[in-house]
């Protein structure tokens, strides 16, 4: 019967989101463009725990616009600058004590960040009765 009542507490540890640091299940979409939002769902993710969200290449922090965080969801727009390339998911912790140091978490979650050049409309290429009557006009400029 001793052991029953610490066998409970432990149980009901594992129920509490609030003592777990953040977890991720999914990012949807991974691949994706500056400019479109995107879906992190996992636990503890409320703003309690997390103060701001960032992507990194390793060489550049990019801090996101949070569109909407509760518990279980973040939903935030990669920025518009953002380069083509895979980038981590960071997420600034809101410090556990007061006076203590934030702490930088790197989560094992990544986004591929596609090119955002736009194919343009291709023109014709030129009539063959254009093109001939082009040439002599550049023959005469020439003399």
């Amino acid at each position: 019967m001793g052991l029953i009542a610490p066998a409970l507490l432990l149980a009901l540890s594992f129920f509490t989101a609030d003592d777990l640091a953040p977890q991720i299940t999914t990012v949807l979409p991974r691949v994706v463009k500056p400019g479109d939002t995107v879906t992190v769902t996992g636990v503890s993710l409320g703003e309690e725990r997390v103060d701001e969200v960032y992507l990194s290449d390793h060489k550049f922090d990019m801090k996101v616009k949070v569109l909407e965080q509760g518990p279980k969801v973040i939903k935030f727009r990669v920025p518009p600058f953002a380069k083509a390339g895979r980038m981590q998911l960071l997420m600034l912790m809101k410090p556990e004590k007061e006076g203590s140091d934030p702490k930088l978490l790197e989560l094992p979650a990544y986004l591929l960040i596609e090119d955002t050049q736009e194919i343009t409309q291709v023109q014709p290429p030129p009539a063959k009765g254009k093109k001939a009557k082009q040439e002599p006009q550049k023959d005469q400029e020439k003399q």
